[in-house]
């Protein structure tokens, strides 16, 4: 069995090009360029709670970095580097190799690196801190939703949810759907691009990783707006389509994993929107609108408002 320092040379030991310094040392450093503020997210997968025990390892890998660079997204900022805490069972090179095979392939994506991190003996968890760059003053915040902003979101919504529900045995789906949606959930794909494009164009952003409804609620929050969603305006798989529509409704505003951007711009910018898009090619879809007062309505098909039975995931929650 490797030692917890040979594991780290042997699969995580890259050396950096555009840090300063990188792995070795008891600090990696970075040089930001002139007019630039640091962006820094944190996010914790535990096993059990963030990930099933069937996951593949390499895909675990991706999902741990996306994750992290799905909020540097939602900020605008342009990824730079990351660190890794990884704790683990045993020192398994049958379970490491494919995890940083995963991890470094959507690290290369997106042209960053490894720069440091820690490991240990421990229950499966994996901590990552992605570190990345933005404009002095140009970050996409939370509190930047005006009263008649059209609220957007990318991609598709739900598909996540769905496969977990497949997993727990209370829906049913053919092969071919549930490997596509198991796929949403295990490797999710981080709206980096679209992100940057968005730069100058969103009011507020954030990325939807706790369900629609509880994220948006955040914006509305830290803004001081309320918003309108129209059920049918969101967008979603013909396998989600295909389930009960109480199936449909859970999965598409508190599902959760989705790793989709939600954001919100003024009319007057919805063909720089498009043009954002299409320039990150992410399909994006308008949902809703910012309104007066505080409240988060959600109308059916129909039009009429659904009561609030909606909330968003607890990692405290029972």
């Amino acid at each position: 069995m490797p030692s917890e320092f040979e594991l780290i040379r042997r699969h995580f030991g890259k050396p950096v090009q555009h840090a300063a310094l990188g792995v070795g040392d008891d600090c990696a450093l970075l040089a930001l360029r002139p007019g630039m503020q640091l962006a820094v997210s944190t996010d914790m997968l535990v096993e059990g709670r963030h990930f099933l025990p069937t996951v593949a390892p390499q895909r675990l890998g991706h999902k741990a970095l996306a994750v992290n660079l799905s909020d540097l997204a939602a900020c605008g900022a342009k990824p730079l580097a990351f660190t890794l805490a990884l704790a683990l069972p045993r020192a398994d090179e049958d379970f490491v190799a494919p995890f940083a095979q995963g991890l470094l392939a959507l690290a290369a994506e997106h042209d960053i690196e490894l720069i440091g991190g820690d490991t240990t003996r421990g229950p499966l968890n994996i901590c990552i801190t992605v570190l990345g760059e933005v404009p002095t003053g140009q970050a996409l915040l939370r509190s930047g939703a005006q009263v008649g902003d059209d609220l957007w979101v990318s991609g598709v919504l739900g598909d996540a949810r769905l496969a977990l529900e497949v997993f727990r045995g209370t829906v049913s789906l053919s092969e071919s759907a549930f490997e596509a949606t198991r796929s949403a959930m295990e490797m999710p794909q981080p709206r980096v691009t679209l992100g940057l494009a968005l730069r100058g164009v969103a009011s507020s952003a954030i990325d939807l990783s706790d369900g629609l409804v509880g994220d948006l609620g955040h914006v509305l929050q830290r803004s001081g707006v309320g918003a309108t969603i129209k059920l049918a305006a969101l967008p979603r798989s013909a396998w989600l389509r295909d389930v009960a529509p109480a199936v449909q409704r859970e999965c598409l505003l508190a599902g959760g994993d989705d790793y989709e951007l939600l954001f919100t711009a003024p009319p007057s910018r919805h063909a720089a929107v498009q043009a954002a898009a299409q320039q990150a090619r992410t399909p994006v879809h308008c949902v809703g609108r910012i309104d007066t007062g505080s409240a988060l309505r959600v109308l059916d098909e129909a039009g009429a408002e659904l009561p609030q039975t909606w909330r968003a995931f607890d990692h405290f929650s029972a």
